[in-house]
């Protein structure tokens, strides 16, 4: 099983207010069900495994877009909304921060009581992945967070993160049951976290040796550095910079919703009504139900659909998000009664999306999109952890 990437994350503390943490969980669980409806329970897993993936569902929920809490905040939210849904979905997620992690394994074996999966072996694999990013991979990071995600059909993934306080840095590390051949040769299907030099790293292949005599260990060393196939490196800066995105991607977005309109495409006849700004976080929520792995890899995009509680690129936009959630919802109603046209319309949106980026030469002031974005924040209900935001003095700005 080979890693997915790494990512530093660096430490934030504070909060989630709870009106970001419910929209946070009804958001969650809607794309969840889009997802499941399109593509299955083992995609839910397979998702959730991936830390470019999970990166980019924090964004577009509203997190802050590139720190430690992402990992803590995306989880309680699906825990939260999955949970008493389990029965219907068939996803559950157990364990999460501190305490609660070590509930996992009580979690797991009522769990197998209700589907009739090994209970024995899942909770083996809940403790041996725990313990071979603790104690068998000696970075420097302790674990202080561990999630468990199954299905009914016995598919899981693993989502759990590390402090280093010497670094003020956490690292996430992931797991997928799919094609797992041992917990402790190259098990993972990504780590997260900034590339702090060579570590111990007994679940190395060059390691084997090691593990088959660790009495020798300290003479021959089995040291190497972390695999590294994608590298997705979170910087310091709490701003969302142009660097931090693909201009031609967020460009064309930007383009669909403010110069274009959705009676412009036949296919998104069925979400006519939703105002430029909705179109915008649409865009963006349907790619990361619909897109493929390519898509992920500058996470900081998906705060461009409903901003960050911190303000960082600019505040939540509460009624855009209310919009938002609402939009998908009744789709995934509609949808599971057989009515799958504003489904295929949400998809389609990515779709569009996608052909305009094809030709698109993005030519926009990036400072003042974000401007934009803040001057008009107080008109779609903005907010931050430091309160509501009040109409400015400035005019409105021009993107393009």
């Amino acid at each position: 099983m080979k890693r997915s990437g790494s990512a530093d994350l660096p430490l934030h503390y504070g909060h989630v207010p709870p009106w970001l943490a419910q929209r946070m969980a009804t958001l969650g669980l809607a794309i969840t069900e889009a997802i499941l409806l399109e593509y299955g329970k083992a995609e839910v897993i397979r998702r959730l495994s991936s830390p470019f993936w999970f990166q980019s569902l924090g964004a577009v929920m509203g997190m802050d877009w590139h720190s430690s809490g992402i990992t803590t905040s995306v989880m309680g939210a699906l825990k939260k909304s999955i949970n008493p849904l389990s029965k219907e979905l068939g996803i559950y997620i157990c364990g999460g921060k501190g305490k609660h992690s070590r509930e996992t394994p009580n979690e797991l074996l009522k769990i197998a009581d209700k589907t009739g999966l090994n209970g024995t072996e899942l909770v083996r694999a809940s403790k041996l992945s725990a313990k071979v990013d603790n104690t068998a991979i000696q970075d420097g990071f302790q674990l202080y967070l561990h999630s468990f995600i199954l299905s009914n059909e016995g598919d899981w993934a693993v989502v759990q993160q590390g402090m280093s306080d010497s670094s003020s840095t956490a690292r996430r590390y992931h797991w997928h049951s799919e094609n797992l051949k041992s917990f402790v040769e190259e098990p993972h299907t990504g780590i997260c976290g900034i590339n702090q030099g060579k570590i111990l790293n007994l679940t190395a292949n060059d390691a084997d040796k090691a593990r088959q005599s660790m009495m020798s260990m300290t003479t021959e060393s089995p040291t190497r550095m972390i695999s590294e196939i994608q590298k997705l490196v979170m910087p310091d800066h709490h701003e969302v910079k142009s660097k931090d995105v693909d201009l031609k991607r967020l460009g064309s977005i930007l383009w669909l919703a403010q110069e274009k309109q959705p009676a412009d495409f036949e296919e998104l006849l069925l979400l006519e009504g939703m105002g430029p700004r909705t179109l915008q976080s649409m865009a963006l929520v349907s790619e990361v139900i619909y897109g493929t792995p390519s898509r992920f890899t500058d996470p900081a995009r998906y705060s461009f659909a409903h901003g960050g509680k911190d303000g960082h690129p600019f505040p939540v936009p509460v009624n855009v998000y209310d919009e938002t959630i609402s939009v998908l919802q009744k789709a995934i109603e509609k949808a599971k009664i057989g009515n799958t046209d504003k489904q295929q319309a949400i998809k389609s949106l990515y779709q569009i999306a996608r052909n305009a980026e094809k030709d698109f030469i993005p030519n926009m002031d990036f400072e003042k999109v974000i401007q934009k974005e803040r001057a008009e924040s107080w008109k779609y209900g903005g907010r931050t952890i430091f309160g509501k935001e009040k109409p400015p003095k400035n005019e409105q700005l021009k993107l393009f």
